[in-house]
């Protein structure tokens, strides 16, 4: 398990001080996370390439912050739009689909995602 929780503790961090990285075109990601959460704010265009994937270690919580979605669940698409929370059950083929942008969509992993945890890039100030 990481440390990170020493590090943060009664430390504030704003989203736009962690570096935002492109993943593929239309998708721009940040990670935050301590040792027992990781956060991924994704900024998604409409007309990105769409990613049908699942994971099978964990639960994916999906919240939207802004924009509107088309959330696809095992084949189920859910109309999702700023405030809009849904819980992707692992395993589950997903994907979104972004209808009106850009679409902020934040997921939650619990436990933190090691492919992710990986690339964290938390800011040095503050």
């Amino acid at each position: 398990m990481s440390a990170l929780n020493p590090t943060l503790f009664g430390k504030v961090v704003n989203w736009d001080d962690i570096p935002q990285r492109e993943i593929r075109p239309g998708v721009r990601r940040r990670i935050f996370a301590t040792d027992e959460v990781l956060i991924a704010h994704h900024e998604l265009e409409v007309g990105m390439t769409l990613n049908p994937h699942s994971h099978e270690d964990f639960d994916q919580l999906v919240f939207i912050a802004s924009g509107r979605c088309r959330y696809h669940v095992a084949g189920t698409p859910h109309e999702m739009g700023p405030g809009s929370f849904l819980l992707v059950p692992r395993g589950a083929e997903h994907y979104v689909e972004p209808t009106e942008g850009p679409c902020v969509n934040i997921d939650y992993f619990v436990p933190p995602r090691a492919d992710l945890l990986a690339q964290l890039e938390l800011p040095t100030g503050g």
